[in-house]
């Protein structure tokens, strides 16, 4: 596998194949050649995958400001379906953090679906973000096929790429992190209960007021929207409520446990001082 920066118009060509590729050939969102080649230029960061001389993946970001200095917006992240559980996505990540500290950036930002167990696991585990943002339909209506139906609520992460809780996740060889002695005392704050292929969401209390809680989902949010669009919904529903009313009273994401066995994960969410 080789990782290289994307310079050329070919290269740019194929980002826009992938784009196509992973997100559905009726994707309308893709980031079109000329922004690529302008934001390659100026900034950006636009790294690609290659097995030989196909491309498997690809990340791209763009340069930004925020209270007045330079961060990375990294806009996409795209794995090929066969190479997606070999921890390529981490390692493109992993490279951009790179590219980004030659820059002279501190921070990462991104948006994801809190809904994607494994993006949660992958953002939380593998690379050490926190979250205390959450947009609302930040997209509006999706047209790729994996997301319509559901509206485009997101997590916006913030990975600081150079403190010190972001090295030991990078340099953790296991998954299991040393939390908080407070943390498996933690409140669960949703009730959830198995329903046909997928958890429900029956109740949730928002008036929880302990230093850290737990915020539970299920996995498979993508295949529930497909095949259970209203589950998908009420779950959308539910966990934007939690999500908006804890974050507005000052918790923030610090932590995810992902249990595939039992098809659920759990955010951590921990009151900043």
């Amino acid at each position: 596998m080789e990782l290289r920066d994307l310079k050329t118009l070919d290269d740019f060509k194929q980002v826009v194949e992938l784009e196509r590729k992973i997100w559905g050939v009726d994707y309308d969102d893709v980031v079109c050649v000329p922004i690529l080649a302008v934001t390659a230029k100026r900034g950006g960061v636009l790294i690609g995958a290659f097995d030989k001389d196909r491309m498997v993946g690809f990340v791209y970001s763009l340069p930004g400001i925020k209270a007045g200095k330079p961060i990375q917006w990294s806009h996409m992240l795209g794995v090929v379906d066969e190479y997606r559980n070999a921890g390529l996505g981490r390692t493109l990540k992993l490279e951009q953090r790179l590219r980004s500290m030659e820059v002279g950036c501190d921070l990462v930002e991104w948006t994801y679906d809190p809904m994607q167990a494994a993006n949660a696991h992958l953002n939380f585990v593998k690379l050490g973000v926190v979250v205390e943002e959450y947009a609302i339909n930040v997209y509006g209506e999706s047209s790729s096929s994996l997301h319509k139906g559901t509206p485009t609520d997101r997590f916006i992460a913030q990975w600081w790429i150079r403190e010190p809780h972001v090295v030991r996740r990078i340099d953790s060889r296991s998954v299991a992190v040393v939390r908080s002695h407070d943390a498996a005392d933690a409140p669960l704050v949703n009730v959830t209960r198995p329903s046909a292929k997928w958890l429900a969401c029956d109740t949730f209390d928002l008036d929880r007021s302990e230093r850290r809680i737990w915020v539970e989902i299920p996995t498979g949010f993508t295949a529930m929207q497909a095949e259970d669009p209203q589950l998908a919904l009420d779950w959308r529903m539910a966990t934007r409520a939690i999500f908006t009313t804890y974050f507005g009273r000052g918790y923030r994401a610090v932590d995810f446990v992902l249990d595939k066995t039992n098809g659920r994960g759990r955010y951590l969410l921990a009151a900043r001082p």
